[in-house]
Protein backbone atom coordinates (compact mmCIF):
# COMPACT_ATOMS: atom_id res chain seq x y z
CA UNK A 1 0.00 0.00 0.00
CA UNK A 2 0.84 3.54 -0.51
CA UNK A 3 0.00 6.17 1.76
CA UNK A 4 -0.54 9.83 0.98
CA UNK A 5 -0.68 12.61 3.43
CA UNK A 6 -1.77 15.60 2.79
CA UNK A 7 -5.37 18.06 2.35
CA UNK A 8 -8.45 16.93 0.94
CA UNK A 9 -10.41 19.60 0.34
CA UNK A 10 -13.85 21.25 -1.97
CA UNK A 11 -12.78 22.72 -5.36
CA UNK A 12 -15.17 25.55 -6.00
CA UNK A 13 -14.94 25.45 -9.81
CA UNK A 14 -17.02 28.04 -11.39
CA UNK A 15 -19.26 26.65 -14.28
CA UNK A 16 -20.37 28.05 -17.64
CA UNK A 17 -22.78 30.53 -15.98
CA UNK A 18 -20.20 31.74 -13.65
CA UNK A 19 -21.50 29.98 -10.57
CA UNK A 20 -19.52 28.26 -8.50
CA UNK A 21 -19.97 24.40 -8.12
CA UNK A 22 -18.06 21.80 -5.31
CA UNK A 23 -15.85 19.24 -6.70
CA UNK A 24 -13.99 17.27 -4.37
CA UNK A 25 -9.77 17.73 -4.46
CA UNK A 26 -6.62 18.72 -3.07
CA UNK A 27 -3.81 17.79 -4.00
CA UNK A 28 -2.81 14.64 -2.13
CA UNK A 29 -6.01 13.47 -2.44
CA UNK A 30 -5.37 13.67 -6.51
CA UNK A 31 -2.88 11.65 -6.32
CA UNK A 32 -4.68 9.58 -4.25
CA UNK A 33 -7.53 8.61 -5.95
CA UNK A 34 -5.43 9.03 -9.53
CA UNK A 35 -3.45 5.95 -7.50
CA UNK A 36 -6.59 4.36 -6.58
CA UNK A 37 -7.80 4.13 -9.61
CA UNK A 38 -4.71 3.00 -11.64
CA UNK A 39 -5.20 -0.23 -9.06
CA UNK A 40 -2.42 0.87 -6.52
CA UNK A 41 -3.87 0.07 -3.00
CA UNK A 42 -4.16 3.68 -1.13
CA UNK A 43 -4.61 5.07 1.45
CA UNK A 44 -4.85 8.57 2.61
CA UNK A 45 -3.90 10.19 5.78
CA UNK A 46 -6.04 13.68 6.11
CA UNK A 47 -8.08 15.25 7.62
CA UNK A 48 -11.94 14.54 7.57
CA UNK A 49 -14.81 16.32 8.60
CA UNK A 50 -18.36 15.66 9.85
CA UNK A 51 -19.32 18.73 7.87
CA UNK A 52 -21.60 17.42 4.49
CA UNK A 53 -18.14 18.44 2.54
CA UNK A 54 -16.75 16.20 4.28
CA UNK A 55 -19.06 12.97 4.32
CA UNK A 56 -18.83 14.05 0.05
CA UNK A 57 -15.35 13.50 -0.20
CA UNK A 58 -15.26 10.49 1.94
CA UNK A 59 -17.79 9.06 -0.71
CA UNK A 60 -15.20 10.05 -3.24
CA UNK A 61 -12.44 8.27 -1.87
CA UNK A 62 -13.99 5.37 -1.30
CA UNK A 63 -15.48 5.39 -5.40
CA UNK A 64 -11.86 5.47 -6.20
CA UNK A 65 -10.64 2.76 -3.83
CA UNK A 66 -8.94 4.93 -1.66
CA UNK A 67 -9.12 3.80 2.27
CA UNK A 68 -10.48 6.36 4.55
CA UNK A 69 -8.80 4.05 7.68
CA UNK A 70 -6.18 6.47 8.35
CA UNK A 71 -7.72 9.74 8.20
CA UNK A 72 -8.42 12.02 11.74
CA UNK A 73 -11.69 12.55 11.75
CA UNK A 74 -13.46 15.70 13.64
CA UNK A 75 -15.94 18.13 13.62
CA UNK A 76 -14.02 20.96 11.56
CA UNK A 77 -14.99 22.70 8.71
CA UNK A 78 -13.41 21.49 5.36
CA UNK A 79 -10.82 23.75 3.63
CA UNK A 80 -12.75 25.44 0.62
CA UNK A 81 -10.22 26.32 -2.08
CA UNK A 82 -12.32 28.81 -4.75
CA UNK A 83 -10.75 27.84 -8.53
CA UNK A 84 -10.13 30.86 -10.68
CA UNK A 85 -9.46 30.10 -14.15
CA UNK A 86 -8.02 31.87 -17.21
CA UNK A 87 -7.95 30.09 -20.87
CA UNK A 88 -7.36 26.71 -18.53
CA UNK A 89 -4.68 27.53 -16.05
CA UNK A 90 -6.10 27.58 -12.73
CA UNK A 91 -5.53 29.91 -10.08
CA UNK A 92 -6.67 28.97 -6.10
CA UNK A 93 -8.07 31.52 -3.04
CA UNK A 94 -8.20 28.68 0.42
CA UNK A 95 -10.16 28.94 2.98
CA UNK A 96 -8.02 27.00 5.53
CA UNK A 97 -8.20 28.27 8.84
CA UNK A 98 -9.30 25.56 11.58
CA UNK A 99 -10.44 23.31 9.13
CA UNK A 100 -10.15 19.34 9.76
CA UNK A 101 -6.93 19.33 8.00
CA UNK A 102 -5.03 22.10 8.70
CA UNK A 103 -5.40 21.44 13.10
CA UNK A 104 -3.85 18.56 12.54
CA UNK A 105 -1.61 17.39 15.36
CA UNK A 106 1.39 14.81 15.34
CA UNK A 107 -0.23 12.12 18.37
CA UNK A 108 -3.53 13.06 15.62
CA UNK A 109 -1.83 10.72 13.17
CA UNK A 110 -1.43 6.31 14.06
CA UNK A 111 1.38 4.62 13.54
CA UNK A 112 1.69 3.98 10.25
CA UNK A 113 1.84 -0.36 9.86
CA UNK A 114 5.21 -1.86 8.94
CA UNK A 115 3.75 -3.48 5.45
CA UNK A 116 3.54 0.25 4.05
CA UNK A 117 5.41 0.62 1.06
CA UNK A 118 5.89 4.11 0.43
CA UNK A 119 4.81 7.39 1.71
CA UNK A 120 3.60 10.98 -0.60
CA UNK A 121 3.57 14.01 0.99
CA UNK A 122 2.36 17.36 -0.96
CA UNK A 123 0.16 19.94 -1.42
CA UNK A 124 -0.71 22.61 0.84
CA UNK A 125 -0.84 20.50 4.19
CA UNK A 126 3.15 21.56 4.14
CA UNK A 127 2.21 25.46 3.90
CA UNK A 128 1.16 26.29 7.66
CA UNK A 129 1.49 24.94 10.91
CA UNK A 130 0.25 22.53 12.54
CA UNK A 131 -0.27 20.49 9.95
CA UNK A 132 2.80 21.20 8.11
CA UNK A 133 4.93 20.44 11.35
CA UNK A 134 3.11 17.34 11.95
CA UNK A 135 3.44 15.74 8.47
CA UNK A 136 7.42 16.69 8.84
CA UNK A 137 7.51 14.78 11.22
CA UNK A 138 6.01 11.94 9.86
CA UNK A 139 8.09 12.48 7.02
CA UNK A 140 11.18 12.44 9.14
CA UNK A 141 10.32 9.20 10.78
CA UNK A 142 9.81 7.37 7.92
CA UNK A 143 12.87 4.60 7.96
CA UNK A 144 15.25 4.62 5.16
CA UNK A 145 13.43 1.20 3.78
CA UNK A 146 10.65 3.12 2.78
CA UNK A 147 9.98 5.01 -0.20
CA UNK A 148 8.80 8.92 0.50
CA UNK A 149 8.08 10.83 -2.16
CA UNK A 150 7.24 15.09 -2.02
CA UNK A 151 5.55 17.47 -4.41
CA UNK A 152 5.51 20.40 -2.41
CA UNK A 153 2.99 22.28 -5.13
CA UNK A 154 4.32 25.73 -3.98
CA UNK A 155 1.83 27.87 -3.19
CA UNK A 156 3.76 31.44 -2.43
CA UNK A 157 0.39 33.14 -1.60
CA UNK A 158 -0.94 30.86 0.80
CA UNK A 159 2.53 30.59 2.99
CA UNK A 160 2.54 32.34 6.24
CA UNK A 161 5.83 32.34 6.97
CA UNK A 162 8.10 32.03 4.18
CA UNK A 163 11.30 31.36 6.22
CA UNK A 164 9.66 29.00 8.21
CA UNK A 165 8.34 26.68 4.94
CA UNK A 166 11.64 27.12 3.07
CA UNK A 167 12.71 25.62 6.23
CA UNK A 168 10.36 22.89 6.33
CA UNK A 169 10.90 22.16 2.27
CA UNK A 170 14.17 22.07 3.04
CA UNK A 171 14.00 18.95 5.79
CA UNK A 172 11.78 17.33 3.32
CA UNK A 173 13.63 17.66 0.26
CA UNK A 174 16.80 16.17 2.18
CA UNK A 175 14.63 13.08 3.52
CA UNK A 176 12.55 12.10 0.11
CA UNK A 177 13.92 9.82 -1.99
CA UNK A 178 11.85 11.25 -4.99
CA UNK A 179 11.34 15.39 -5.10
CA UNK A 180 8.98 16.37 -7.84
CA UNK A 181 8.90 20.22 -9.33
CA UNK A 182 7.48 22.09 -11.70
CA UNK A 183 9.27 24.55 -13.34
CA UNK A 184 7.54 27.71 -11.43
CA UNK A 185 8.02 25.85 -8.30
CA UNK A 186 11.65 24.69 -8.83
CA UNK A 187 12.14 28.77 -9.49
CA UNK A 188 11.05 29.72 -6.26
CA UNK A 189 12.60 26.76 -4.43
CA UNK A 190 16.16 27.49 -5.96
CA UNK A 191 15.73 31.68 -7.37
CA UNK A 192 18.22 33.37 -9.80
CA UNK A 193 19.25 33.34 -13.61
CA UNK A 194 20.53 29.40 -13.67
CA UNK A 195 19.16 27.12 -16.06
CA UNK A 196 16.35 24.57 -14.92
CA UNK A 197 19.09 21.76 -15.49
CA UNK A 198 21.57 23.44 -12.87
CA UNK A 199 19.12 23.95 -10.63
CA UNK A 200 17.85 20.07 -10.78
CA UNK A 201 21.02 18.96 -10.16
CA UNK A 202 21.24 21.19 -7.36
CA UNK A 203 18.08 19.74 -6.19
CA UNK A 204 19.76 16.42 -5.88
CA UNK A 205 22.66 17.29 -3.95
CA UNK A 206 20.41 18.24 -1.19
CA UNK A 207 19.15 14.65 -0.89
CA UNK A 208 16.73 13.18 -3.12
CA UNK A 209 18.30 10.37 -5.35
CA UNK A 210 15.60 11.32 -8.25
CA UNK A 211 14.66 14.87 -9.13
CA UNK A 212 11.44 14.93 -11.44
CA UNK A 213 10.82 18.18 -13.07
CA UNK A 214 7.67 18.92 -15.03
CA UNK A 215 7.12 21.79 -17.62
CA UNK A 216 3.46 21.63 -18.51
CA UNK A 217 3.32 21.55 -22.35
CA UNK A 218 7.04 21.04 -23.02
CA UNK A 219 7.28 17.83 -21.46
CA UNK A 220 8.66 16.02 -17.96
CA UNK A 221 12.31 15.07 -17.40
CA UNK A 222 13.81 12.59 -14.70
CA UNK A 223 17.00 13.49 -13.53
CA UNK A 224 19.38 11.30 -11.00
CA UNK A 225 22.18 11.56 -8.51
CA UNK A 226 24.02 9.55 -11.40
CA UNK A 227 24.11 12.64 -13.91
CA UNK A 228 21.68 10.25 -16.15
CA UNK A 229 18.60 12.24 -17.05
CA UNK A 230 15.76 11.47 -18.95
CA UNK A 231 13.31 13.70 -21.00
CA UNK A 232 9.68 12.74 -22.42
CA UNK A 233 7.14 15.14 -24.48
CA UNK A 234 4.14 15.85 -23.40
CA UNK A 235 0.88 14.19 -24.80
CA UNK A 236 -1.12 15.92 -26.95
CA UNK A 237 -4.52 16.98 -25.25
CA UNK A 238 -7.28 19.46 -25.64
CA UNK A 239 -6.97 21.12 -21.99
CA UNK A 240 -10.52 22.10 -20.68
CA UNK A 241 -8.52 22.99 -17.23
CA UNK A 242 -5.19 22.27 -15.34
CA UNK A 243 -6.94 21.04 -12.45
CA UNK A 244 -4.94 17.53 -10.77
CA UNK A 245 -2.66 17.92 -13.82
CA UNK A 246 0.56 17.23 -12.24
CA UNK A 247 -1.19 15.40 -8.88
CA UNK A 248 -1.84 12.53 -11.75
CA UNK A 249 1.46 12.74 -12.67
CA UNK A 250 2.95 11.88 -9.31
CA UNK A 251 0.56 9.14 -9.50
CA UNK A 252 1.69 7.77 -12.74
CA UNK A 253 5.29 7.97 -11.43
CA UNK A 254 4.74 6.20 -8.70
CA UNK A 255 2.04 3.33 -10.10
CA UNK A 256 4.58 2.53 -12.60
CA UNK A 257 7.20 1.95 -10.40
CA UNK A 258 4.86 0.14 -8.73
CA UNK A 259 4.52 -1.79 -11.46
CA UNK A 260 8.21 -2.53 -12.10
CA UNK A 261 8.88 -3.37 -8.88
CA UNK A 262 11.15 -0.38 -8.56
CA UNK A 263 8.57 0.78 -5.53
CA UNK A 264 12.09 0.78 -2.78
CA UNK A 265 15.15 3.15 -2.23
CA UNK A 266 17.72 0.92 -3.07
CA UNK A 267 16.06 0.31 -6.82
CA UNK A 268 15.96 4.15 -7.83
CA UNK A 269 19.72 5.11 -8.62
CA UNK A 270 20.17 1.66 -11.02
CA UNK A 271 16.46 2.67 -12.37
CA UNK A 272 17.35 1.52 -16.36
CA UNK A 273 15.93 3.73 -19.28
CA UNK A 274 13.25 1.56 -20.05
CA UNK A 275 11.57 2.02 -16.52
CA UNK A 276 12.45 5.63 -16.54
CA UNK A 277 11.01 5.57 -20.23
CA UNK A 278 7.99 3.50 -18.63
CA UNK A 279 7.75 5.76 -15.64
CA UNK A 280 7.64 9.22 -17.23
CA UNK A 281 5.32 7.98 -20.30
CA UNK A 282 2.76 6.74 -18.29
CA UNK A 283 2.58 9.78 -16.10
CA UNK A 284 2.23 11.77 -19.02
CA UNK A 285 -0.52 10.00 -20.57
CA UNK A 286 -2.63 9.75 -17.21
CA UNK A 287 -2.28 13.40 -16.99
CA UNK A 288 -3.10 14.18 -20.77
CA UNK A 289 -6.44 12.50 -19.84
CA UNK A 290 -7.16 14.66 -16.58
CA UNK A 291 -6.39 18.30 -18.26
CA UNK A 292 -9.32 17.14 -21.33
CA UNK A 293 -11.79 17.25 -18.54
CA UNK A 294 -13.51 19.18 -15.81
CA UNK A 295 -11.27 19.91 -12.62
CA UNK A 296 -9.49 17.05 -10.82
CA UNK A 297 -10.70 13.86 -12.66
CA UNK A 298 -7.81 11.19 -13.13
CA UNK A 299 -8.07 8.66 -15.66
CA UNK A 300 -8.43 4.49 -14.93
CA UNK A 301 -6.39 1.75 -15.67
CA UNK A 302 -8.40 0.78 -19.05
CA UNK A 303 -8.07 4.53 -20.43
CA UNK A 304 -4.51 4.31 -20.18
CA UNK A 305 -4.95 1.12 -22.30
CA UNK A 306 -2.82 1.35 -26.01
CA UNK A 307 -6.16 -0.84 -27.22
Amino acid sequence: MILCCGEALIDMIPNEAGAYVPHVGGAVLNTAVALGRLGVTTGLITGLSSDPFGAMIAEHMSASHVSTAYAVRSARNTTLAFVHLDEGQATYTFYDEDTATREIQPDDIDPVPSDIEAMFFGGISLCNPPVADSLLTLALAQPERRLVMADPNIRPSFVSDHEGYRARLNALIARADIIKLSDDDLNWVIPGEASLEDKAKEILTRGPKMFLLTEGGDGATAYLQSGRHLHVPAQKATVVDTVGAGDTFNAGCLAALRSEGALHPGAIPDLSESTLQHMLTVAARAAAITVSRAGANPPWTMELSDD
